[in-house]
């Protein structure tokens, strides 16, 4: 299944500057893997130690949030677009 990965700015600078990848995969954890197997260095920013999502890495399909369809077991269908959106957190306290 060709599915259309959109890679946020922050991810860039590890993917040779692309914007977007068309992968082959059935599920996202496939998309996950095709993008760190052609990009070794995004791997830590996708996922945790275990094989999970990363905590602070929202993944949609079709806009909605992979967390609620079934994490990286998220089934994907030709034609669908997955966006990465890694979240702000933090910041200084006074």
């Amino acid at each position: 299944m060709a599915v259309k990965v959109r890679i946020p700015t922050v991810l860039r600078s590890a993917t040779g500057g692309r914007a977007t990848m068309d992968v082959t995969a059935t599920t996202v954890g496939e998309v996950l893997a095709a993008i760190s197997s052609e990009y070794p260095n995004v791997q830590e920013q996708l996922f945790n130690t275990d094989g999970s999502l990363h905590r602070f890495l929202n993944v949609y399909i079709n806009d909605d949030d992979v967390r609620y369809l079934g994490g990286v077991t998220a089934a994907v269908a030709d034609g669908d677009e997955v966006t990465l959106l890694p979240a702000v957190a933090g910041g200084a306290t006074a």
